[in-house]
C-alpha cells in the first residue's frame, strides 16, 4: 500500500500509526485532565473536563453520539459514543478499577458501526491514566 500522499498515517517497518497528529493532541488533553483532577472522580467529570480542553484547542468533536443497534435491518437499540473527535477518532472515557474485555468489545463495535479506523479508551481511575489505542480490525477495508 502506497501512503506517500496520506498524511493521516505514518508507516514505519511493521508499524502503522493512524491519525498520529490528532491522537497526540488527544493524549495530551487526557494526560492534562488526569494530572489536574487525579483518579478519584466520576466519569462525567472527566468528560466535562475533556470537552472543555477540546473546545479550548479548537478541536471539532461531538459528545454522546447515538449509534443505532440493528438486527436484520431493524433498529433494536441504541448506544452512545462518549466522544467522536474530528469524525475520525472515537474516545471512550472510563473511571473504573480496571479495563475489561467488554470495554474493548464495546469500542470495537462502535468503530465497525461508524466505519472508523481508530478508537482510544482512557481509564482515569487510579494514580496513572491508563489508555489503549483500539484499531478497527477491518480498517484496511475502509475507504480513506
Amino acid at each position: 500500500m502506497n501512503n506517500t500522499n496520506n498524511t493521516n498515517k505514518i508507516r514505519k517497518p511493521g508499524v502503522v500509526l493512524i491519525e498520529p497528529e490528532l491522537s497526540y493532541k488527544i493524549m495530551g488533553i487526557l494526560f492534562k485532565v488526569h494530572q489536574e483532577l487525579g483518579g478519584r472522580h466520576q466519569e462525567k467529570h472527566y468528560q466535562r473536563a475533556i470537552a472543555k480542553c477540546l473546545e479550548d484547542e479548537k478541536i471539532n468533536f461531538g459528545r454522546e453520539i447515538p449509534i443505532d443497534l440493528e438486527f436484520e435491518d431493524t433498529k433494536i437499540g441504541k448506544y452512545f459514543l462518549d466522544f467522536l473527535i474530528e469524525n475520525k477518532i472515537v474516545l471512550e472515557v472510563k473511571a473504573i478499577p480496571r479495563l475489561n474485555i467488554s470495554d474493548f468489545r464495546q469500542i470495537s463495535s462502535y468503530l465497525r458501526t461508524k466505519r472508523l479506523k481508530l478508537g482510544i479508551i482512557a481509564n482515569f481511575r487510579g494514580l496513572r491514566l491508563i489508555y489503549k489505542r483500539v484499531i478497527n480490525p477491518e480498517f484496511d477495508k475502509i475507504n480513506s
